[in-house]
């Protein structure tokens, strides 16, 4: 068997391109996107339990970057047919299992390096939801682990160990915690998951 491999295991829908107003530009195969650090649509799901715990993932060891480092609970990128939120809703079921409704929190523009000469730019629409008892099933293929943790547990573990983590989620952790002290969706009366069948 050769050791070689593709960065994916299947070609993957194009990703859109926009400006830094979040208009689209056109749509470029993903790697390259990451390879020269072009800026693209993104998406970040956070869900919290009705304790306030964040579900987070650690993503399998063989992502072409940010392999083995523990993240949020969904994150990619709409396809050039679907707005955010629909991708958002499309992408979590297929990575744990599971769908809930999902809120939009706010928008981050950043340019970030993930290792390997790679860049993440992105101009990312950041969604949470409070979710009760989920189903969580992932995908072996994207997720090697999940827990459920504590903001201020995550948050130490995170200034201590930075490097368990993606970059992205280490820039939007902190303003997410802040807009789930002011917002009804982390208040205590979680919502359901609805399984897959």
């Amino acid at each position: 068997m050769s050791s070689s491999r593709s960065p994916f295991r299947f070609m993957p829908p194009p990703v859109v391109l926009v400006n830094e107003n979040d208009q689209p530009l056109g749509t470029a195969d993903k790697l390259r996107v990451h390879t020269e650090g072009l800026l693209h649509r993104a998406f970040s799901i956070f869900l919290f339990d009705p304790a306030g715990r964040l579900l987070v993932q650690r993503r399998a060891a063989d992502k072409y970057h940010s392999g083995g480092l523990w993240s949020n609970t969904c994150c990619s990128h709409p396809r050039p047919d679907e707005t955010p939120l629909d991708g958002a809703t499309r992408r979590l079921p297929e990575e744990l299992g599971f769908r809930t409704p999902l809120t939009p929190a706010f928008q981050k523009m950043y340019r970030l390096p993930v290792g390997d000469d790679l860049v993440e730019h992105e101009y990312n629409h950041v969604f949470v939801g409070t979710v009760e008892s989920p189903d969580v099933r992932p995908c072996d293929t994207e997720v090697s682990d999940w827990a459920w943790m504590r903001p201020p547990a995550l948050r130490g573990d995170v200034d201590t160990h930075p490097q368990r983590y993606t970059t992205w989620f280490r820039l939007l952790l902190p303003p997410v915690l802040s807009a789930a002290q002011a917002s009804s969706w982390s208040s205590a009366s979680g919502r359901d998951a609805e399984p897959l069948c």
